[in-house]
């Protein structure tokens, strides 16, 4: 649909991975919603919806239908606002019966590790006045004020019910609204059945009762889930470093004195001064002064680049050396650390292909939970077991299989790897751009400013008959007064030569061909045989010599003087300091790398065969580089492209995973699934290395979550009892399921200690 929209919700108080489907259930039932998203790692809804049929507001009230908060601005609980349009995430604000809504995350944190430290506390001396503890521990006190052991339980038990556990009954109450089973539902169960069993059986005269595995399951599963929570917050830490990145003040030049003033109120056209150490708040053009600027933090650029007046500054770059005033030209939203933030939470947002099946599994593994301990309590009552182990079982099989680690296993390895990208100036777009740089075998790269440079640097220099430094000297001056690219490179080798410039008269451009001018005296024609030979010059012994560098695919240049030719300069597109190093890496990596270049073949192959690339693809059309790539899909290879150019577009398209150097076009950046923030050819290894490294986690926490439920489902229910005596109680089921998430979190956290390519300084 063409006039579709995409809003991110900010959506606090989705604190289990399984209650995403809350969200997505009750939105995807409403008109004008055509797809949701929920993040429960993220804490956030990506909504894509027909502006026609529903609005931001609409959204925002059926959010608030389902018992979540959007953090962000001081509105009433309940309300949730686009997460572009703030940037506030503390809000202590509870929600319905006592649930996370309206909490930031680390008051999520708080509150579940109260709630277990209730529950902890009150669960010890209810085990020592249960069978376990009269039997296993031989605890033989009393219970106070001789009241009966069931009794005294119960009263203890209330508060660890009515507040420790009632998030799980009220998580399990908006769940049934919505039409959806999750973790929550499994808890209530596996926490309710028991405790009212107990409560019923204490009311009617007292028997066995189960009130100490109502509540250490409930202290198992808050602290499990309290570590969990605390590791799932690790892993948006490159969000948070790059929210911290710009400066919260500015000094805006008033009357010519410079005004402390919140960076938020800085505007377009505002004069700012930076000084010596400070960091620059927002994008702008330097107007006066001259400094180092490191602007790694955001960029991922190593070095210091010099700025004087005219050149281009990020905002949250620090300023180094010298004072430098400031115009700005984009501020809030529109400033590059803003677009990085948003590009990184985008993708943080997204969703894998993979996690669509888990989703599906997860939801299907509740109906199991529940059905296999509806069948576990019957089986066992057919066999002739007591109601009493028969509930055990049945309880242990709805607890222990609770799927929140599969709910974890992608999203969390995805925010991680996004993160470990941004530190290192790798932007990935999406989810899907993660998965698919993981599984390229061909990289294409584009030649010029890609591999190379995207400028001429000089090569050869050779005389007949004049001084080299002489040589060069007289031609520098022609040059110097020419705009072409060549001529420029002519004139910089003569500046790093130390030689001293000339002045030339009665400059005389030839367009495609070169230059002449008068220097000290002397005749001075640069340019091509043809220019030579329309000037009637001498072409004597450097011609052959010419001939030969222009075949090596080097562009020389003919310099005569007083109708002689005296010597010869070639040029050549260098290529970057770090090009070489980037294909060995690749090659290292198993892929092959492939060079895409309109250039004539002599040059395409000269600079290929320089970095040791695998094969050339030379003389190509603009138009047609998107037809080179479709040839090697056919092929069978899993492409990536990699370009920085308008013309690069469409291949950047059409190939499995596009990724733009960040010093290109915006239509190269907006194409393509990977942005490469340093320009540097070396960080499209990086970038395939972090996709493999999160899909590698990706799988293994997905292989932990089912093998977990695999094995753990039938001991659960009792299947080895019989010949092993192997009997599993519902506070080790909890501790089991609580460890099992854990595991899932802190695996996806170690993707910060992946090995990656070393960046180096250039």
């Amino acid at each position: 649909m063409s006039g579709e929209r995409t809003a991110v919700l900010e959506v606090g108080g989705l604190n289990w991975a399984t209650s995403k489907s809350i969200v997505e259930n009750t939105l995807s039932a409403r008109p004008g919603v055509l797809d949701v998203d929920a993040n429960p790692v993220a804490q956030t809804a990506t909504v894509t919806y027909d502006p026609e049929a529903t609005s931001i507001a609409a959204l925002t009230e059926w959010v608030q239908d389902c018992g979540y908060h959007c953090a962000g601005q001081s509105v009433p609980a309940h309300v949730c606002v686009p997460a572009h349009e703030h940037g506030d995430h503390e809000h202590d604000a509870m929600g319905h019966g006592g649930s996370h809504a309206g909490m930031s995350m680390d008051g999520m944190v708080r509150d579940m590790r109260n709630r277990f430290f209730v529950a902890a506390i009150l669960s010890i001396p209810i085990l020592l006045w249960s069978p376990i503890g009269r039997d296993v521990f031989g605890f033989t006190a009393a219970a106070p004020f001789g009241l009966r052991d069931d009794v005294f339980s119960l009263l203890l038990s209330i508060p660890v019910i009515f507040y420790s556990a009632w998030i799980f009954f009220d998580g399990a109450f908006r769940a049934l609204r919505a039409r959806t089973l999750d973790m929550m539902v499994l808890v209530a169960v596996g926490v309710g059945t028991g405790w009212l069993y107990s409560l019923f059986t204490t009311l009617t005269g007292g028997g066995e009762v189960f009130y100490e595995a109502a509540t250490v399951l409930t202290a198992f599963v808050l602290l499990g889930h309290w570590f969990e929570m605390r590791a799932r917050g690790g892993a948006n830490d490159a969000i948070r470093a790059l929210l911290e990145l710009a400066p919260p003040v500015a000094l805006v030049i008033r009357d010519g004195e410079p005004v402390e003033t919140p960076t938020s109120e800085v505007q377009v056209g505002d004069l700012l001064l930076i000084r010596p150490g400070a960091k620059i708040p927002v994008d702008g053009s330097v107007e006066d002064g001259r400094s180092e600027v490191d602007e790694s933090m955001v960029t991922g650029e190593s070095l210091p680049v010099d700025k004087t007046a005219g050149s281009q500054v990020i905002g949250a770059s620090i300023n180094t050396t010298g004072t430098l005033r400031v115009r700005a030209t984009k501020v809030g939203s529109d400033t590059a650390l803003a677009q990085i933030v948003a590009l990184v939470q985008e993708a943080q947002n997204s969703r894998a292909p993979g996690q669509r099946l888990a989703d599906r599994a997860a939801f299907w593994l509740v109906l199991v939970a529940l059905l296999g301990g509806l069948g576990t309590f019957l089986v066992w009552l057919l066999v002739g077991d007591s109601p009493q182990m028969a509930l055990l079982f049945a309880i242990t099989v709805v607890v222990i299989t609770c799927p929140d680690a599969l709910g974890l296993a992608t999203p969390t390895a995805i925010m991680v790897g996004t993160g470990l990208g941004a530190k290192r100036g790798v932007l990935f777009k999406n989810a899907t751009a993660l998965e698919t740089s993981a599984r390229i075998d061909t990289v294409v790269m584009d030649k010029t400013g890609t591999l190379t440079k995207g400028e001429p640097e000089v090569t050869d220099v050779l005389v007949d008959g004049l001084g080299e430094d002489e040589m060069l000297t007289l031609a520098a001056a022609v040059e110097r007064e020419s705009e072409h690219p060549l001529a420029g490179a002519v004139v910089r080798h003569s500046v790093e030569r130390g030689l001293a410039p000339r002045l030339a008269a009665d400059f005389r451009n030839v367009p495609g061909h070169g230059a002449s001018a008068e220097v000290d005296g002397h005749r001075v024609i640069v340019g091509t045989r043809k220019l030579m030979t329309d000037e009637q010059v001498e072409l004597g012994a450097l011609t052959a010599k010419r001939d030969e560098l222009a075949d090596a695919g080097r562009t020389a240049v003919l310099v005569a003087v007083d109708g002689r030719v005296v010597g010869v300069i070639a040029m050549a597109d260098a290529a970057r300091d770090t090009a070489a190093r980037a294909v060995s890496t690749l090659h290292d990596a198993g892929i092959n790398v492939v060079m895409l270049s309109g250039d004539n073949r002599a040059t395409a192959e000269r600079i290929a065969s320089q970095l040791g690339i695998d094969s050339v693809i030379a003389e190509v059309l603009p138009q047609d580089k998107s037809a080179k790539i479709t040839e090697l899909q056919a092929a069978g290879k899993r492409v990536a492209m990699v370009g920085d150019g308008v013309n690069d577009a469409p291949a950047l398209a059409q190939a499995d995973l596009g990724i733009a150097i960040g010093a290109g076009t915006d239509v190269a950046i907006e194409t393509a699934d990977v942005v490469l923030m340093r320009s540097d050819p070396l960080d499209v290894a990086l970038a395939l290395r972090i996709g493999k490294g999160t899909v590698r986690k990706m799988r293994q926490n997905l292989g932990w979550a089912i093998g977990y439920n695999l094995i753990a489902l039938p001991i659960a229910a009792g299947v080895f009892e019989p010949s092993l005596g192997l009997v599993l109680r519902p506070e080790i089921a909890a501790l089991s399921m609580s460890g099992s998430s854990l595991i899932v979190a802190v695996n996806a956290l170690l993707l910060k200690r992946l090995k990656l390519p070393q960046q180096v300084e250039v």
